[in-house]
Protein backbone atom coordinates (compact mmCIF):
# COMPACT_ATOMS: atom_id res chain seq x y z
CA UNK A 1 0.00 0.00 0.00
CA UNK A 2 2.89 2.37 0.74
CA UNK A 3 4.13 2.11 -2.84
CA UNK A 4 0.66 2.87 -4.18
CA UNK A 5 0.35 5.80 -1.80
CA UNK A 6 3.68 7.22 -2.98
CA UNK A 7 2.65 6.82 -6.64
CA UNK A 8 -0.68 8.59 -6.09
CA UNK A 9 1.00 11.39 -4.14
CA UNK A 10 3.60 12.01 -6.86
CA UNK A 11 0.83 12.03 -9.44
CA UNK A 12 -1.11 14.58 -7.37
CA UNK A 13 1.95 16.84 -7.20
CA UNK A 14 2.16 16.77 -11.00
CA UNK A 15 -1.57 17.50 -11.27
CA UNK A 16 -1.31 20.50 -8.94
CA UNK A 17 1.66 21.97 -10.82
CA UNK A 18 -0.14 21.50 -14.17
CA UNK A 19 -3.27 23.30 -12.94
CA UNK A 20 -2.61 26.96 -12.00
CA UNK A 21 -6.15 27.92 -13.14
CA UNK A 22 -9.53 26.18 -13.51
CA UNK A 23 -9.03 26.15 -17.29
CA UNK A 24 -5.75 24.30 -16.92
CA UNK A 25 -7.28 21.91 -14.37
CA UNK A 26 -10.06 21.01 -16.81
CA UNK A 27 -7.55 20.50 -19.62
CA UNK A 28 -5.26 18.34 -17.47
CA UNK A 29 -8.19 16.23 -16.26
CA UNK A 30 -9.39 15.80 -19.83
CA UNK A 31 -5.96 14.58 -20.91
CA UNK A 32 -5.97 11.99 -18.13
CA UNK A 33 -9.45 10.83 -19.11
CA UNK A 34 -8.47 10.49 -22.77
CA UNK A 35 -5.46 8.40 -21.77
CA UNK A 36 -7.95 6.11 -20.01
CA UNK A 37 -10.16 5.77 -23.09
CA UNK A 38 -12.67 8.58 -22.59
CA UNK A 39 -13.82 10.51 -25.67
CA UNK A 40 -14.23 14.29 -25.66
CA UNK A 41 -17.67 15.39 -26.85
CA UNK A 42 -18.96 18.74 -28.09
CA UNK A 43 -22.11 19.50 -26.13
CA UNK A 44 -23.34 21.69 -28.98
CA UNK A 45 -23.75 18.60 -31.13
CA UNK A 46 -26.18 15.66 -30.79
CA UNK A 47 -24.80 12.65 -29.00
CA UNK A 48 -26.10 9.37 -27.68
CA UNK A 49 -24.07 7.51 -25.11
CA UNK A 50 -24.63 3.80 -25.50
CA UNK A 51 -24.04 1.29 -22.68
CA UNK A 52 -20.34 1.13 -21.86
CA UNK A 53 -19.51 4.49 -23.47
CA UNK A 54 -16.87 6.64 -21.74
CA UNK A 55 -16.98 10.34 -22.57
CA UNK A 56 -16.54 13.83 -21.18
CA UNK A 57 -17.51 17.44 -21.88
CA UNK A 58 -15.56 20.61 -21.07
CA UNK A 59 -17.17 24.02 -20.66
CA UNK A 60 -14.62 26.66 -19.68
CA UNK A 61 -13.07 25.62 -16.36
CA UNK A 62 -15.71 22.93 -15.75
CA UNK A 63 -15.73 19.29 -16.84
CA UNK A 64 -18.32 16.52 -16.68
CA UNK A 65 -17.41 12.89 -17.46
CA UNK A 66 -19.55 9.77 -17.89
CA UNK A 67 -18.97 6.03 -17.81
CA UNK A 68 -22.37 4.80 -19.01
CA UNK A 69 -23.73 1.82 -17.11
CA UNK A 70 -24.95 -1.49 -18.43
CA UNK A 71 -28.51 -0.71 -17.41
CA UNK A 72 -30.59 2.40 -18.17
CA UNK A 73 -30.19 5.23 -15.65
CA UNK A 74 -33.97 5.03 -15.20
CA UNK A 75 -33.43 1.59 -13.65
CA UNK A 76 -29.94 1.86 -12.13
CA UNK A 77 -29.52 5.61 -11.57
CA UNK A 78 -26.39 7.76 -11.56
CA UNK A 79 -23.63 7.65 -8.98
CA UNK A 80 -21.77 10.95 -9.16
CA UNK A 81 -18.76 12.62 -7.59
CA UNK A 82 -18.55 16.41 -7.63
CA UNK A 83 -15.76 18.86 -6.84
CA UNK A 84 -14.63 22.33 -7.93
CA UNK A 85 -11.68 23.48 -10.00
CA UNK A 86 -11.37 27.08 -8.76
CA UNK A 87 -9.49 28.51 -5.79
CA UNK A 88 -9.32 32.00 -4.26
CA UNK A 89 -6.70 34.12 -6.01
CA UNK A 90 -5.95 37.50 -7.56
CA UNK A 91 -7.46 38.12 -11.02
CA UNK A 92 -6.43 40.83 -13.48
CA UNK A 93 -8.81 43.68 -14.25
CA UNK A 94 -9.64 44.53 -17.89
CA UNK A 95 -7.13 47.39 -17.96
CA UNK A 96 -4.44 45.89 -15.76
CA UNK A 97 -1.24 47.85 -16.40
CA UNK A 98 -0.48 51.13 -14.62
CA UNK A 99 2.40 53.16 -13.19
CA UNK A 100 2.61 54.46 -9.62
CA UNK A 101 5.38 56.11 -7.55
CA UNK A 102 8.07 55.03 -10.00
CA UNK A 103 6.92 51.40 -10.33
CA UNK A 104 4.98 49.48 -12.94
CA UNK A 105 2.09 47.54 -11.37
CA UNK A 106 -0.92 45.33 -12.15
CA UNK A 107 -4.53 46.17 -11.28
CA UNK A 108 -6.12 43.10 -9.67
CA UNK A 109 -9.43 42.08 -8.12
CA UNK A 110 -9.61 39.43 -5.38
CA UNK A 111 -11.47 36.30 -6.50
CA UNK A 112 -13.31 34.47 -3.72
CA UNK A 113 -12.34 34.45 -0.05
CA UNK A 114 -8.68 35.35 -0.45
CA UNK A 115 -6.51 35.32 2.68
CA UNK A 116 -4.77 38.54 1.66
CA UNK A 117 -1.64 38.44 3.80
CA UNK A 118 -0.52 35.07 2.42
CA UNK A 119 -0.03 36.59 -1.05
CA UNK A 120 2.62 39.01 0.18
CA UNK A 121 6.31 38.46 -0.65
CA UNK A 122 5.49 35.61 -3.05
CA UNK A 123 7.01 35.07 -6.49
CA UNK A 124 4.02 35.22 -8.80
CA UNK A 125 3.48 34.01 -12.35
CA UNK A 126 0.55 34.62 -14.67
CA UNK A 127 -1.85 32.07 -16.20
CA UNK A 128 -5.33 31.69 -17.62
CA UNK A 129 -7.28 31.99 -20.86
CA UNK A 130 -6.74 34.48 -23.69
CA UNK A 131 -9.35 35.10 -26.39
CA UNK A 132 -8.26 36.16 -29.87
CA UNK A 133 -10.13 37.98 -32.58
CA UNK A 134 -12.48 35.56 -34.33
CA UNK A 135 -13.46 33.74 -31.14
CA UNK A 136 -10.49 31.42 -30.63
CA UNK A 137 -9.50 30.93 -26.98
CA UNK A 138 -6.16 29.52 -25.85
CA UNK A 139 -4.68 28.67 -22.46
CA UNK A 140 -1.57 30.60 -21.54
CA UNK A 141 0.98 30.60 -18.76
CA UNK A 142 4.05 32.58 -17.73
CA UNK A 143 5.95 30.38 -15.30
CA UNK A 144 8.70 32.83 -14.37
CA UNK A 145 8.12 35.13 -11.38
CA UNK A 146 7.03 38.34 -13.06
CA UNK A 147 5.29 39.98 -10.10
CA UNK A 148 5.32 40.30 -6.32
CA UNK A 149 3.40 42.16 -3.58
CA UNK A 150 5.98 43.39 -1.04
CA UNK A 151 5.18 43.69 2.63
CA UNK A 152 5.59 47.09 4.27
CA UNK A 153 8.76 47.15 6.39
CA UNK A 154 8.17 46.90 10.14
CA UNK A 155 10.08 50.17 10.56
CA UNK A 156 7.18 51.89 8.77
CA UNK A 157 4.48 49.89 10.55
CA UNK A 158 5.90 49.32 14.01
CA UNK A 159 2.68 48.15 15.68
CA UNK A 160 1.93 45.42 13.13
CA UNK A 161 2.91 42.52 15.40
CA UNK A 162 0.69 43.84 18.17
CA UNK A 163 -2.27 45.20 16.22
CA UNK A 164 -2.23 42.77 13.31
CA UNK A 165 -1.80 43.35 9.60
CA UNK A 166 -4.79 45.03 7.97
CA UNK A 167 -4.78 45.09 4.17
CA UNK A 168 -7.07 47.12 1.94
CA UNK A 169 -7.62 45.30 -1.34
CA UNK A 170 -7.79 48.55 -3.30
CA UNK A 171 -4.66 50.10 -1.80
CA UNK A 172 -2.32 47.29 -0.79
CA UNK A 173 -2.66 44.29 -3.12
CA UNK A 174 -1.58 45.58 -6.54
CA UNK A 175 1.56 43.60 -7.52
CA UNK A 176 4.82 45.11 -8.73
CA UNK A 177 5.94 44.21 -12.23
CA UNK A 178 9.13 46.23 -12.09
CA UNK A 179 10.51 49.73 -12.22
CA UNK A 180 8.74 52.25 -14.40
CA UNK A 181 10.88 52.50 -17.50
CA UNK A 182 11.75 50.97 -20.83
CA UNK A 183 13.58 48.03 -19.22
CA UNK A 184 10.37 46.60 -17.73
CA UNK A 185 7.98 44.86 -20.14
CA UNK A 186 4.51 46.39 -20.09
CA UNK A 187 1.36 44.29 -19.86
CA UNK A 188 0.97 44.10 -23.64
CA UNK A 189 4.43 42.54 -23.88
CA UNK A 190 3.50 40.01 -21.20
CA UNK A 191 0.39 39.01 -23.15
CA UNK A 192 2.50 38.32 -26.21
CA UNK A 193 4.93 36.33 -24.05
CA UNK A 194 2.06 34.28 -22.65
CA UNK A 195 0.75 33.58 -26.14
CA UNK A 196 4.19 32.31 -27.10
CA UNK A 197 3.57 29.23 -24.95
CA UNK A 198 0.37 28.28 -26.80
CA UNK A 199 -0.67 27.10 -30.27
CA UNK A 200 -1.36 30.80 -30.94
CA UNK A 201 2.33 31.71 -30.75
CA UNK A 202 3.06 34.50 -33.15
CA UNK A 203 -0.15 36.35 -32.34
CA UNK A 204 0.20 40.03 -31.48
CA UNK A 205 -1.38 42.24 -28.84
CA UNK A 206 -3.80 43.48 -31.49
CA UNK A 207 -5.13 39.94 -31.88
CA UNK A 208 -6.15 39.79 -28.20
CA UNK A 209 -9.77 40.81 -27.57
CA UNK A 210 -10.27 39.37 -24.08
CA UNK A 211 -8.62 37.47 -21.26
CA UNK A 212 -9.31 35.69 -17.96
CA UNK A 213 -5.95 35.78 -16.20
CA UNK A 214 -4.83 35.33 -12.63
CA UNK A 215 -1.63 35.37 -10.61
CA UNK A 216 -0.26 32.20 -9.05
CA UNK A 217 2.63 31.23 -6.79
CA UNK A 218 5.29 29.73 -9.06
CA UNK A 219 6.68 27.55 -6.28
CA UNK A 220 5.58 23.99 -7.02
CA UNK A 221 3.71 21.49 -4.88
CA UNK A 222 5.93 19.59 -2.43
CA UNK A 223 5.91 16.92 0.23
CA UNK A 224 7.12 18.17 3.61
CA UNK A 225 7.08 17.75 7.36
CA UNK A 226 9.80 16.12 9.45
CA UNK A 227 8.69 12.68 8.29
CA UNK A 228 7.17 13.65 4.96
CA UNK A 229 3.70 13.70 6.49
CA UNK A 230 2.47 16.85 4.82
CA UNK A 231 1.53 18.10 1.39
CA UNK A 232 2.31 21.77 0.74
CA UNK A 233 0.84 23.53 -2.29
CA UNK A 234 -1.37 26.23 -3.65
CA UNK A 235 -4.92 25.26 -4.61
CA UNK A 236 -5.25 22.14 -2.45
CA UNK A 237 -8.79 23.43 -1.97
CA UNK A 238 -10.08 21.91 -4.13
CA UNK A 239 -7.75 20.32 -6.67
CA UNK A 240 -6.98 17.50 -4.23
CA UNK A 241 -10.65 16.49 -4.51
CA UNK A 242 -10.63 16.84 -8.31
CA UNK A 243 -7.62 14.55 -8.50
CA UNK A 244 -9.24 12.00 -6.17
CA UNK A 245 -12.44 12.03 -8.23
CA UNK A 246 -10.56 11.52 -11.50
CA UNK A 247 -8.43 8.78 -9.96
CA UNK A 248 -11.58 7.02 -8.70
CA UNK A 249 -13.40 7.22 -12.04
CA UNK A 250 -10.44 6.02 -14.10
CA UNK A 251 -9.53 3.19 -11.72
CA UNK A 252 -13.09 1.95 -11.10
CA UNK A 253 -12.72 -0.72 -13.76
CA UNK A 254 -15.42 -2.12 -16.08
CA UNK A 255 -18.72 -0.28 -15.98
CA UNK A 256 -21.40 -1.68 -13.69
CA UNK A 257 -25.16 -1.24 -13.58
CA UNK A 258 -25.22 2.45 -12.70
CA UNK A 259 -23.82 5.26 -14.83
CA UNK A 260 -20.76 6.77 -13.16
CA UNK A 261 -20.34 10.53 -13.32
CA UNK A 262 -17.67 13.05 -12.36
CA UNK A 263 -18.61 16.75 -12.29
CA UNK A 264 -15.87 19.34 -11.70
CA UNK A 265 -17.26 22.88 -11.50
CA UNK A 266 -15.69 26.30 -11.77
CA UNK A 267 -16.85 29.32 -9.71
CA UNK A 268 -17.68 27.50 -6.44
CA UNK A 269 -15.60 30.02 -4.52
CA UNK A 270 -17.83 32.88 -5.70
CA UNK A 271 -21.23 31.23 -5.29
CA UNK A 272 -21.50 28.99 -8.39
CA UNK A 273 -23.78 31.50 -10.12
CA UNK A 274 -22.49 31.25 -13.68
CA UNK A 275 -22.99 29.38 -16.94
CA UNK A 276 -20.37 26.84 -15.86
CA UNK A 277 -21.04 26.72 -12.12
CA UNK A 278 -23.02 24.25 -10.05
CA UNK A 279 -26.09 26.52 -10.24
CA UNK A 280 -26.12 26.29 -14.03
CA UNK A 281 -27.92 23.77 -16.24
CA UNK A 282 -24.61 22.11 -17.18
CA UNK A 283 -24.84 18.94 -15.09
CA UNK A 284 -28.61 18.52 -15.14
CA UNK A 285 -28.75 19.03 -18.90
CA UNK A 286 -26.06 16.43 -19.53
CA UNK A 287 -27.58 13.89 -17.13
CA UNK A 288 -30.96 14.30 -18.82
CA UNK A 289 -29.37 13.72 -22.22
CA UNK A 290 -27.77 10.50 -20.98
CA UNK A 291 -30.94 9.26 -19.27
CA UNK A 292 -33.30 10.18 -22.09
CA UNK A 293 -30.91 9.03 -24.83
CA UNK A 294 -30.53 5.50 -23.50
CA UNK A 295 -32.24 3.00 -25.84
CA UNK A 296 -35.96 2.67 -25.03
CA UNK A 297 -35.59 5.14 -22.18
CA UNK A 298 -39.18 6.29 -21.83
CA UNK A 299 -40.54 9.80 -21.32
CA UNK A 300 -39.96 9.80 -17.56
CA UNK A 301 -36.39 8.45 -17.72
CA UNK A 302 -34.71 11.45 -16.08
CA UNK A 303 -37.15 11.67 -13.17
CA UNK A 304 -36.78 7.96 -12.44
CA UNK A 305 -33.01 8.16 -12.74
CA UNK A 306 -32.78 11.09 -10.31
CA UNK A 307 -34.81 9.19 -7.72
CA UNK A 308 -32.29 6.32 -7.89
CA UNK A 309 -29.12 8.43 -7.86
CA UNK A 310 -26.46 9.51 -5.37
CA UNK A 311 -24.15 12.54 -5.42
CA UNK A 312 -21.01 12.97 -3.31
CA UNK A 313 -19.79 16.56 -3.06
CA UNK A 314 -16.08 16.34 -2.28
CA UNK A 315 -14.49 19.50 -0.91
CA UNK A 316 -11.69 20.00 1.56
CA UNK A 317 -12.56 20.03 5.28
CA UNK A 318 -11.27 22.15 8.16
CA UNK A 319 -8.72 20.16 10.14
CA UNK A 320 -8.25 21.25 13.74
CA UNK A 321 -5.40 23.77 14.08
CA UNK A 322 -3.12 23.04 17.07
CA UNK A 323 -2.70 26.77 17.78
CA UNK A 324 -6.45 27.46 17.54
CA UNK A 325 -8.26 24.29 18.72
CA UNK A 326 -11.08 26.38 20.21
CA UNK A 327 -12.21 27.33 16.68
CA UNK A 328 -13.69 23.83 16.40
CA UNK A 329 -16.56 22.17 18.22
CA UNK A 330 -14.61 20.13 20.77
CA UNK A 331 -16.35 16.91 19.69
CA UNK A 332 -15.83 17.47 15.96
CA UNK A 333 -12.14 18.10 15.39
CA UNK A 334 -10.88 16.31 12.26
CA UNK A 335 -7.16 15.52 12.26
CA UNK A 336 -4.88 15.53 9.26
CA UNK A 337 -3.81 12.00 8.41
CA UNK A 338 -6.86 10.33 9.95
CA UNK A 339 -8.88 9.89 6.78
CA UNK A 340 -12.02 11.33 5.13
CA UNK A 341 -14.35 13.76 6.86
CA UNK A 342 -18.15 13.76 6.69
CA UNK A 343 -19.44 17.34 6.89
CA UNK A 344 -22.81 17.89 8.57
CA UNK A 345 -24.97 20.98 9.03
CA UNK A 346 -28.63 20.59 9.94
CA UNK A 347 -29.44 23.94 8.30
CA UNK A 348 -28.35 22.46 4.95
CA UNK A 349 -25.14 24.39 4.39
CA UNK A 350 -23.95 20.83 3.77
CA UNK A 351 -26.15 18.32 1.95
CA UNK A 352 -25.48 15.37 4.28
CA UNK A 353 -28.36 13.49 5.87
CA UNK A 354 -28.24 10.35 7.98
CA UNK A 355 -29.00 8.01 5.09
CA UNK A 356 -26.27 9.43 2.85
CA UNK A 357 -23.90 9.45 5.80
CA UNK A 358 -24.51 5.75 6.31
CA UNK A 359 -23.62 4.98 2.71
CA UNK A 360 -20.33 6.85 3.01
CA UNK A 361 -19.48 5.27 6.36
CA UNK A 362 -20.00 1.83 4.81
CA UNK A 363 -17.71 2.70 1.90
CA UNK A 364 -15.00 3.96 4.27
CA UNK A 365 -15.13 0.84 6.42
CA UNK A 366 -14.86 -1.42 3.38
CA UNK A 367 -11.61 0.41 2.60
CA UNK A 368 -10.34 -0.03 6.16
CA UNK A 369 -10.97 3.55 7.25
CA UNK A 370 -13.19 5.07 9.92
CA UNK A 371 -14.53 8.48 8.83
CA UNK A 372 -14.19 11.65 10.85
CA UNK A 373 -16.91 14.26 11.28
CA UNK A 374 -17.03 18.03 11.07
CA UNK A 375 -19.85 20.15 12.43
CA UNK A 376 -19.25 23.87 13.00
CA UNK A 377 -19.48 25.48 16.41
CA UNK A 378 -22.99 26.70 17.13
CA UNK A 379 -21.71 30.25 17.63
CA UNK A 380 -19.80 30.41 14.34
CA UNK A 381 -21.13 30.59 10.76
CA UNK A 382 -20.82 27.52 8.56
CA UNK A 383 -19.41 27.57 5.04
CA UNK A 384 -21.04 25.74 2.16
CA UNK A 385 -20.22 23.78 -0.99
CA UNK A 386 -21.68 22.62 -4.31
CA UNK A 387 -23.43 19.85 -2.33
CA UNK A 388 -26.64 21.67 -1.32
CA UNK A 389 -26.77 23.46 -4.68
CA UNK A 390 -26.55 20.23 -6.66
CA UNK A 391 -28.93 18.40 -4.37
CA UNK A 392 -31.54 21.11 -4.91
CA UNK A 393 -30.92 21.45 -8.66
CA UNK A 394 -31.14 17.71 -9.30
CA UNK A 395 -33.35 16.42 -6.50
CA UNK A 396 -30.72 13.74 -5.82
CA UNK A 397 -29.72 12.38 -2.42
CA UNK A 398 -26.33 13.94 -1.62
CA UNK A 399 -23.53 14.08 0.92
CA UNK A 400 -20.70 16.49 1.69
CA UNK A 401 -17.29 15.00 2.45
CA UNK A 402 -13.65 15.99 2.16
CA UNK A 403 -10.08 15.53 3.32
CA UNK A 404 -8.91 17.62 6.30
CA UNK A 405 -6.48 20.48 5.73
CA UNK A 406 -4.98 23.59 7.32
CA UNK A 407 -4.52 27.13 6.00
CA UNK A 408 -7.60 26.90 3.77
CA UNK A 409 -7.75 29.81 1.27
CA UNK A 410 -4.12 30.69 1.92
CA UNK A 411 -1.85 31.22 -1.08
CA UNK A 412 -0.20 27.99 0.09
CA UNK A 413 -2.12 25.31 1.99
CA UNK A 414 -1.35 22.13 3.96
CA UNK A 415 -2.87 18.63 3.93
CA UNK A 416 -1.74 15.14 4.95
CA UNK A 417 0.04 12.97 2.38
CA UNK A 418 -1.58 9.80 3.75
CA UNK A 419 -5.13 11.10 3.20
CA UNK A 420 -4.73 11.30 -0.59
CA UNK A 421 -4.97 7.59 -1.40
CA UNK A 422 -7.65 6.88 1.22
CA UNK A 423 -10.10 9.36 -0.27
CA UNK A 424 -9.50 8.10 -3.82
CA UNK A 425 -10.17 4.53 -2.70
CA UNK A 426 -13.37 5.42 -0.85
CA UNK A 427 -14.69 7.35 -3.86
CA UNK A 428 -13.83 4.43 -6.13
CA UNK A 429 -15.76 2.15 -3.76
CA UNK A 430 -18.82 4.38 -4.11
CA UNK A 431 -18.59 4.17 -7.90
CA UNK A 432 -18.07 0.40 -7.97
CA UNK A 433 -20.71 -0.35 -5.34
CA UNK A 434 -23.31 2.46 -5.63
CA UNK A 435 -25.44 2.95 -2.50
CA UNK A 436 -28.99 1.70 -2.66
CA UNK A 437 -31.73 3.35 -0.63
CA UNK A 438 -35.27 2.54 0.33
CA UNK A 439 -38.04 4.94 -0.62
CA UNK A 440 -38.13 6.41 2.90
Amino acid sequence: MQAEQNDVLRDLLRFLDASPTPFHAARETGARLEAAGFQKLDEREPFQLDPGARAYVVRGGSLVAFAVGNEPPAKAGFVAIGAHTDSPNLRLKPIPGFSNAGYRQLAIEPYGGVLYSTWLDRELGLAGRITLSGGTSVLARIERPIATIPNLAIHLNREVNKDGLVLNAEKHLHPLLGLDGDATPDFDALLVEALGTTPARGATRGDVVGFDLCLFDVRGAAQGGAGGEFLHSARLDNLVSCHAACNALVSAGPEGRATRVMALFDHEEVGSQSSVGARSELLRGLLERVANGYPNAGSDAWARAAARSFFASVDMAHGVHPNYPDKHDKHHRPLLGKGPVVKVNVNQSYATDGVAQGAFVDACRKEGSEPQFFSARNDMPCGSTIGPITAARLGVRSIDVGSPMLAMHSCREIAAASDVLVMARVLRRLLVEPPSFSAV
